[in-house]
């Protein structure tokens, strides 16, 4: 396939609206694009599931946008000793939200950093823990009432209404909501944004620092 035109150096490799707004919030510079990718459902280590389709989806858009720093993630709910996913039905909602009430569970994000020319490549995950808040059914309905529950992992989303059910919660919100702290506000973002090398291995130098 040839590679499109485009002036950013840096492929965010998601659809997600929530994942471009955390990026924004950065000041990254950035073009979304959406790799068809047979993600994994099941392995070994379900803890480490989210990497493996980060990569996947980092790997396909690098094959695109060699010369580009992609950036994928993938973000799964672990409840136990399950992956949660996206609830199939308004029913299916309701169940998984029975499920969390007044319960704990964790939300695993994989990021996945590619860049091919600059020979680069970090995969890694970061964790946060929510508790839920006893929910009777009529709590949970006019939580589904008030949110596309549909469309998310485990039925729910922090930011939206977060407070109706969720108790508390320990970790990254952004992680939660859908990508690690990727900045910690001392990286040159400007840099970044044009691609320059140093900068770029700096801020991975800084992301491992974090997370390994």
């Amino acid at each position: 396939m040839i590679q499109p035109t485009i002036s950013s150096e840096i492929i965010l490799a998601s659809g997600s609206p929530r994942r471009s707004e955390l990026l924004k919030k950065y000041g990254v510079e950035f073009y979304v694009f959406v790799p068809q990718v047979d993600e994994l459902a099941d392995c070994a280590d379900l803890r480490a599931l989210p990497c493996m389709n980060a990569e996947l989806k980092a790997a396909a858009a690098a094959e695109i946008f060699p010369d580009k720093i992609i950036i994928a993630a993938d973000t799964v709910i672990f409840f136990n000793n399950s992956v949660i996913g996206k609830p199939h039905d308004p029913d299916d909602a309701i169940r998984i939200l029975q499920l969390f009430a007044g319960r704990e569970h964790e939300v695993i994000t994989g990021c996945a950093v590619i860049c091919r020319k600059l020979g680069l490549k970090y995969v890694f995950r970061d964790t946060s823990y929510v508790k839920f808040k006893p929910l009777d059914r009529v709590k949970i309905s006019d939580y589904i009432g008030k949110v596309n529950v549909l469309d998310k992992a485990g039925a729910y989303a922090v930011q939206e209404y977060g407070d109706d059910i969720i108790e508390k919660y320990t970790g990254s919100l952004e992680n939660i909501i859908g990508l690690p702290e990727l900045f910690s506000g001392q990286e040159d973002i400007s840099l970044i944004n044009t691609g320059d090398e140093t900068a770029v291995f700096s801020w991975i130098k800084s992301l491992k620092q974090r997370y390994d």
